[in-house]
Formats: structure tokens, sequence, C-alpha cells
């Protein structure tokens, strides 16, 4: 056989020819690091109650918790566990705020969130607490008056929020959403981008929640809908992720902190189950409870995480999302919250213990500077004493339970309101936002008594028949009302029992051992956001003869200070007779 050999350029031509095009590597997958959090409700400092906690070992510790320099910090942890990573806030950020934070309408919040590097903030019920206009302002800036109070006290300059504000379902009367429905980002280069879509939206029983006049001309819809709307939009506008951040939350078995979905329950559950199985996670709040559910667990067909970081800045739900950028998926979830471990003092100035078991970060040093020019600004009207108070004037998480500082305050109410004729008063639980905890001598401050009560209600005095009341109270355990129980003033008392048919719950009820008589007018004072149907209490609105009174805030004050020592009452107005 005679070998033939070819030129050297014929063998190059012919290897070229022969060479196959390999395909580029396949992208690797990104993982996206959020820093959940919900209900700061304008905590700038600590809580001024230690709070329990799960510790990863199981264990239930109690330790001081919360301030911002403190949760920037850990937020930052979150964030530096990976190149991508956002801030996302489930509302209510601002509203029903410390004095340090209220005072000056809500503007250092604002201040220390453009800090942290918040990326979205989905309104809560609260952001709506003073009128949507006011709401504008805090969004876009600007030192225009809509309240009482002077806007730019502080900061005359005073631009507004670096992030977006969120409403999917909030309309104005134009037809057009009020602050944005959804947000993009993206992160990454060529084949490695990916593109996280975030819809925000509050609950839409907002208008059963705050003063009416605040939210005019707007309209709350339907949660689920209008998710599933934005979701279609940002799945054909090719987002690899979408995120939901919600201002509805659910219950738990122990608010402590839950890891799985063992017993829930709540208004969000109903949401979830028609949301679009596109749905990667749902950030919820409004609850303050603390809980990481995989609701796969419940729906195999929506296998997103359902997390909620209690409240007050307390905790920070550290997210991750793996997407493959290939296919545009979502891989991988996980999720667990961290305790924002800070420090605290007892009234009698010594520490709050904290604990080895869970982690502690430095607080950021740039946020504390920022937050002492407002705690010093409001200093000498928050360390104004006002009384003495003795007695456990702590509440719970449980609006549920009947407490001797609610019905105080329901006291305090009532005294104040006697010249128009009340014989009664109640107030809502969920009103009451921060225990009474007092000096050792038992001395109270108006930044004491401003947390319990922050909203600066007006009072009510209104006529109602004792079958409107009897109803009243009946309504505490309708199918769909938030979970609480009305504060009854001294000398009113009542019994309920759950098992009992819906309707009939109410076992008794007796104004100074009397039974209400269906047929007797009483004169009956609440808060102006009861007295417009707060908390879904629509029986208030049906009273009579309707006096409005002074501040809520000052008829408390004024009860304090009416005594040397101001005991607080037994709280045994309320009885709960359900079989256990």
């Amino acid at each position: 056989m005679i070998r033939r050999i070819l030129p050297p350029a014929i063998l190059l031509f012919l290897s070229a020819c022969a060479t196959v095009a390999v395909p580029p590597p396949a992208p690797d997958p990104v993982t996206i690091r959020i820093a959940g959090i919900n209900d700061f409700h304008g905590n700038l400092q600590p809580l001024k109650t230690p709070k329990q906690v799960r510790a990863p070992d199981g264990e239930v510790v109690t330790v001081p918790v919360g301030g911002a320099a403190w949760l920037a910090s850990t937020i930052a942890a979150v964030r530096a566990q990976s190149p991508y990573s956002m801030v996302i806030s489930a509302g209510d950020m601002i509203g029903a705020s410390p004095l340090a934070s209220a005072a000056f309408l809500d503007e250092p919040t604002i201040g220390v969130m453009n800090r942290i590097g918040v990326d979205f903030n989905a309104l809560g019920n609260h952001e709506f607490d003073k009128g949507w206009h006011e709401l504008k302002r805090i969004a876009d800036g600007g030192c225009e008056k809509y309240t009482l109070r002077q806007p730019c006290a502080v900061e005359p300059d005073f631009a507004g929020a670096d992030f977006p504000f969120l409403s999917a379902n909030v309309v104005t009367d134009d037809g057009e959403t009020l602050f944005a429905p959804y947000g993009l980002k993206t992160f990454g280069t060529g084949a490695g981008e990916v593109t996280v879509g975030v819809i925000g939206l509050p609950l839409r029983d907002v208008p059963n929640l705050v003063t009416p006049s605040g939210v005019v001309d707007l309209t709350f819809g339907d949660e689920a809908d209008a998710i599933n709307i934005y979701a279609q939009e940002l799945a054909s506008q090719g987002a690899d992720a979408i995120v939901v951040a919600i201002h509805q939350g659910l219950y738990t078995e122990e608010p402590a902190d839950a890891d799985g979905c063992a017993a829930i329950s709540g208004d969000l559950l109903g949401i979830l189950t028609r949301l679009d199985p596109r749905i990667d996670l749902v950030i919820s709040g409004h609850t303050h409870w603390s809980y990481v559910c995989d609701f796969s667990t419940i729906d195999p067909t929506r296998p997103f995480l359902v997390t909620s970081a209690g409240y007050g800045g307390s905790q920070v739900t550290d997210i991750a999302l793996t997407i493959d950028p290939a296919s545009g998926e979502v891989t991988g979830r996980s999720a667990h919250n961290m305790t924002v471990q800070s420090e605290g003092k007892a009234k009698d100035g010594s520490a709050f213990a904290t604990s080895e078991k869970l982690e502690r970060f430095a607080p950021d040093t740039g946020i504390a500077a920022y937050v002492a020019q407002y705690i010093a600004a409001v200093a000498d009207v928050e360390k104004r004493p006002v009384g003495r108070v003795a007695g456990d004037g702590t509440i719970t998480d449980d609006d549920e339970i009947e407490t001797a500082l609610g019905d105080m305050i329901a006291d305090a109410q009532l005294a104040a309101t006697r010249e128009a004729g009340a014989q009664i008063a109640f107030m809502n639980n969920s009103g009451v936002r921060a225990s009474l905890v007092p000096a050792v001598d038992g001395t109270v401050t108006f930044g004491d008594i401003y947390a319990v009560q922050p909203f600066g209600n007006t009072l009510v005095t209104r006529t109602m028949t004792g079958d409107q009341i009897l109803a009243l109270l009946e309504q505490q355990f309708e199918e769909g009302m938030k979970r609480q129980i009305l504060a009854p003033s001294s000398g009113f008392a009542f019994a309920y029992d759950r098992s009992r048919a819906e309707g009939d719950r109410i076992v008794s009820a007796t104004l100074d051992g009397d039974p209400v008589n269906p047929l007797k007018s009483y004169r009956v004072t609440m808060n102006s956001f009861l007295a417009a149907g707060g908390d879904g209490f629509k029986l208030f609105t049906e009273g009579t003869q309707t006096t409005t009174g002074g501040n809520d805030l000052d008829a408390m004050e004024a009860w304090i200070a009416a005594a040397p020592l101001r005991q607080l009452p037994a709280a045994n107005r309320v009885s709960n007779l359900t079989p256990r």
C-alpha cells in the first residue's frame, strides 16, 4: 500500500473542518441573600422589655432586643454572606412608634432605613395613621404640614425615602395604585444575570384599622387577586424569582419563634392558598409573630416559604434564594430568624442579661450617632414625670388576655368623660402598644405612657342600647375579627365561652353587678379609632348623641396624676369560661 503524505497546509485545513463547536459552560447558580423585616414601628432604641426568643438549640431565652444600630449590624451580617443581597420590609415600618421617632413624624425612622439600605417597603396599616397625604410626604420628602406636629424639626432638608414604598392593592380615585405595585432588582451580568421581582401590599382591611379620613378616596382590593395579577406581569418581564412582601400574617403554636407550619392560623392563610404557584417567597407581618413556614408541607403545588420576624426590629429573617440563571428557576430556598440581641437596662439601672447562645453584633456607630441626635431632641419631653404607679403593667403578645394596664386605660377614659355622662368605657387591647414599667419608686414618665398609647386618639362618648352593647361584645368572637378582647372599665364585667355558637358566646354582662338590660340606654366611651369602627368593631359606629372629648394620652396622664400612687386594678373583669 502506498501512503500519500499531504502537505501541512492541507492537514491544518482538514483538522479545522473536523473541529466540533463546544458550548459555553452553564452559568453557576446565583444565591441572593434577603434580610426580611416587618413591623419596625419606629423603634429606634432597644425595646424597653426583654423578649423571649428561641436559641438555635431550641431553648427559649429572654434577652434585650432591638434598636436601630443593632438592627443595622444584624442586617449587615446577613448581606455579608453573598455579593448579591436585598433588604425587604413587610410594612408598619412607621406608625405606633416610640416618642423619639413619633415626635418627629417618623422622619428619623426613614433616615435609619435609608442608611441601612432598605430596597423595598410594603405598606402596612400604620403607614396610614396620619393619612395618605402625610404618607406621601414621608415617602417623597418635603416639609409640607399635614398634622399638628411640625415636620422637618431636626432635619430641615428631609428628603424622604431612598427606597420605594409598594402598594399593589391600593388604588386611588384616578384608577392608579397609590405607590408602585412592584419593583425589580437585577444581579450579575451576562449569562449569570438574574432578576428578582418584589410585589408589596398591605392587608385589605386597612380602612377598618385607621381613621377613615386618612384613607378617603382610596380603595383597598383583594390581596391574592392583586398579587396574582402582578406575578403574571413580573413573569412576562423575565423575573427569575418573585417575592411577595405583604402586611398580613399568621399565628402559630407559640410566638417565641416557630420553625415550621404547625398549627398555623390567621387571615394570611386564606390568601396563601390562592397564590400563583410561581411565587417563591412571602415575607409577612402584622401579627407580630415569628415564624418560618415551608408552605409546600401544606400545599405541594405552592412551594414558597412564608416568614415573619416578630416586632420592633427584634429579629431579622435571613433568607437565601438560589436561582439557576439558565432556566430562570429558583432551585433552593432557606430561611431562619436571627435575633437582634442588643442591650438595655431595667428601671433600677441593672443591665438586662444577654445570652451566649445567640449571636451578638456590635451596634453600627454611624446609625447610633444619627439616632442620638433625635433622642437628645426629645429628652426633656420624654423624661418628664407624670406620677407614680404600683402593680403589674406588663402586657403580652396575646390580645385575648385581659391585662391590668388595659383595664386602667379604660378607667382613665371613663373618668375623663364622666361629664359627658359616661357609664362604661372600652379599650382595644391591640391599642396598648407597650408595657408600663415604673421606676423603683413607682415613677412613670411621659415617655413611658406615650409608649403605651402613641396614637393620639380623641375620646368619644355615645349612647348605646344594652342590646347594642351585647352585640358589640359578641362581635369580639366573630369569624374574621382580630383575635382580641375589649378591656372594660371599672364596674363592668363580662364572661364568654368560645365553644358556644357564634352570636351566643357572651354568657353574662353586668354593670355594677346588674345584668345589662337590652332595652336600656347607656353612655359608652371609646377612642376615636374604635368610634370609626376600628379593628372591625362596627357596632361602635351605631351609637347616637356623640360627644367628643380630649386626647386619650392626656386622660391617662390625668388619671395617674390624680392619685399619689395609682394602683393598677386587678385584671378580673373578663372571665373566659371556654372549656379547656
